[in-house]
């Protein structure tokens, strides 16, 4: 167990002490907002309830764009049918955002674009990393839609949602230009909320649900910590298994693990972000193409000139250090 008095705490600026700033052309908007999803999957359509029902106040209208036109014609025509009666509409706050399809050139007109497309969904029953198995087949996506974003001069935040978050993210900035700032994945969001629900269910693991904290990837080399002041290395790699597995729990029941991913991860993480509030997504630690996206909590700080990324900058102690930093090396390296 770590000690507070250890002096071999280090930053999470340590892991790139050479690194781009994470800044953003434009500052947040605070309302009004228009939001643009890409792809209407088992992720999309969910990520879409949840910004169409709890996006009030913050999301004027909802662009959608899937290749299938029906899948669009369908999702217009229900999530429109959604929202409180007339009557009950004396509060702005109640107008839920309008859904509206999207032609593919129309995409980046926008202040937040989020990337859901996927080519390949493991199986049911798929065994090792399902994350890492969809890589091949999406990073060509991400960078398709990259070269589009650099091609039309986007000035807003593109969000990634697709697994894996992390390397799809870099593949995704490398091919657009954008601001390394302006690109962010959104997978933490839902590890935290499973370690929650482990660390609710084991006293010796309850110190996360006040103390903890998440960092890393959407995948095999997240870290969870138990707690950052009483750090303890036995817990909290204990409560990071039972975290990556969390999605396997789900599949060995016969359903894809979606439906927290896209709330948690997606549709608050992604509020909390155009709010300015605090929350869980992947920013980029490194300078060029050394460097890569690794989840830690942090909020979008606006001045009315532009905006910044500040990201929570917490004492580690060395041994929690230590895994951010493995983690962090590890994706840097994959190519």
């Amino acid at each position: 167990m770590s000690d507070l008095s250890d002096m071999k705490r280090r930053s999470i600026f340590d892991l790139a002490p050479e690194r781009e700033r994470l800044e953003l052309p434009d500052p947040l908007k605070g309302r009004n907002n228009r939001v643009h999803i890409l792809a209407l999957g088992d992720v999309g359509a969910t990520l879409l309830l949840g910004l169409k029902t709890l996006g009030a106040g913050l999301i004027e209208t909802i662009g959608i764009y899937d290749m299938n036109q029906a899948v669009m014609a369908r999702y217009e025509m229900e999530m429109n049918q959604i929202g409180w009666p007339l009557t009950a509409m004396g509060q702005e706050s109640r107008r839920l955002p309008r859904v509206v399809c999207l032609k593919e050139s129309e995409l980046f007109q926008c202040d937040m674009f989020i990337f859901c497309a996927s080519k390949a969904v493991p199986k049911i029953g798929a065994k090792g990393d399902v994350r890492m198995m969809q890589f091949e087949a999406n990073r060509q996506i991400a960078v398709h839609y990259g070269k589009l974003a650099g091609e039309a001069g986007f000035q807003g935040i593109f969000a990634v949602v697709s697994d894996p978050v992390d390397p799809l993210c870099k593949e995704a900035l490398l091919a657009s230009g954008l601001k390394a700032g302006q690109v962010r994945g959104y997978g933490l969001g839902v590890m935290n909320k499973r370690a929650e629900y482990y660390a609710a269910q084991n006293p010796d693991m309850a110190s996360y649900l006040t103390e903890g904290r998440a960092f890393g990837p959407h995948g095999g080399d997240l870290v969870i910590a138990n707690s950052i002041e009483h750090y303890d290395d036995t817990i909290s790699r204990e409560l990071t298994r039972l975290t990556v597995e969390a999605n396997l729990r789900v599949r060995e029941l016969g359903f894809k693990p979606y439906l927290a991913p896209a709330f948690s991860s997606g549709a608050m993480s992604l509020l909390l972000t155009l709010s300015g509030q605090w929350h869980y997504s992947s920013v980029y630690l490194g300078k060029g193409r050394e460097g890569a996206f690794l989840g830690v909590q942090n909020r979008i700080c606006s001045d009315g000139r532009g905006a910044q990324i500040r990201l929570e900058d917490l004492p580690l102690p060395q041994a929690l250090y230590t895994r951010i930093e493995k983690a962090y090396k590890n994706l840097c390296q994959i190519v």
